[in-house]
């Protein structure tokens, strides 16, 4: 699996959401995590709310570049109803 994502992007994510992009990609390796389309008009976008390497539950927008890529597009931490919604799908 590859990760790619636009470094200007990255930069005023890390500004805005103080979360970097190479730290959200562990959220989609997390068994655990939720994953839900995110819809969008231009591109299938999904939402996977997870947890990363640091124990912090976050909520990770992106999408598909052909079969082995995902393009990173946004990365937050989740909201308190968020975190419930992963807490009840990880047990």
């Amino acid at each position: 699996m590859r990760y790619e994502w636009d470094p200007r992007k990255a930069e005023a994510n890390l500004r805005k959401h103080h979360v970097h992009f190479a730290d959200a990609v562990a959220v989609l390796g997390d068994a655990s995590a939720l994953t839900l389309d995110d819809p969008h008009p231009d591109e299938d976008r999904f939402l996977t709310i997870g947890m990363d390497a640091f124990a912090r539950i976050l909520v990770v927008v992106y999408t598909w570049r052909g079969e082995s890529t995902i393009r990173l597009i946004s990365a937050r931490r989740a909201t308190r109803n968020e975190e419930t919604q992963y807490a009840a799908g990880a047990t």
